[in-house]
């Protein structure tokens, strides 16, 4: 896959977990290896290191912590992003609700998105993927059919932190496959002039 000629393509990804061991942050860096294996250039947002203030709904909270800035830049520079996160409670967590409530349409409107959960128990986290669907969609993103949830997560990676079982690390990787794929259609030259062509043609007289 070439990238796009105006500008290499970009995919970030963003991690909704605060430990300092975190299977959401090994799993995130797998997929994240299958969008760069395309040729993208990749950047894990690890939000431990961000000092976020709580979204208050006032949109002034980058003028209040820089980093709140930070993070809207890097997302809003990217072409697709990946999000993972732990599933809590049958929901994705709160770091991740809040840094997603920090940013909005300028920085995820349009972008492609791909989504991985994790968690410590048998069941998988299919209700925190469902619920970041929603929210990809009411951000109007383009959240890719391919996902990853993955139960049982202390046994999935090694010390190293890479996936134990070789069919768990395809999946990853296909994720960042996928993300990297329709970010470099959606945002190449050839497609953005199609786009402006469909958009400025002319009405069709068909019909009357």
């Amino acid at each position: 896959m070439n990238t796009p000629p105006h500008e290499p393509l970009r995919i970030v990804g963003i991690c909704g977990s605060l430990r300092a061991v975190s299977y959401t942050r090994m799993a995130l860096t797998e997929a994240l290896a299958g969008a760069r294996a395309l040729g993208a250039e990749t950047e894990l947002i690890d939000l431990r290191h961000y000092a976020l203030v709580f979204c208050d709904g006032s949109k002034q909270e980058a003028q209040r912590a820089p980093d709140v800035a930070r993070l809207q830049a890097q997302v809003r520079a990217a072409h697709g992003i990946l999000l993972g996160t732990p599933e809590y409670h049958s929901g994705y967590s709160g770091v991740l609700k809040n840094a997603l409530d920090l940013m909005g349409f300028e920085e995820l409107g349009g972008k492609v998105m791909g989504l991985v959960a994790v968690s410590g128990g048998g069941m998988g986290a299919a209700n925190a993927l469902n619920a970041l669907r929603v929210v990809g969609r009411s951000l109007h993103a383009w959240v890719v059919p391919e996902q990853v949830s993955i139960a049982q997560a202390s046994k999935q990676f090694d010390a190293a932190g890479r996936a134990v079982d070789a069919d768990l690390a395809e999946r990853l990787h296909a994720v960042g496959r996928q993300v990297a794929r329709f970010a470099y259609l959606h945002s190449s030259q050839q497609a953005q002039e199609f786009l402006r062509l469909w958009e400025t043609a002319p009405a069709n007289p068909g019909g009357r």
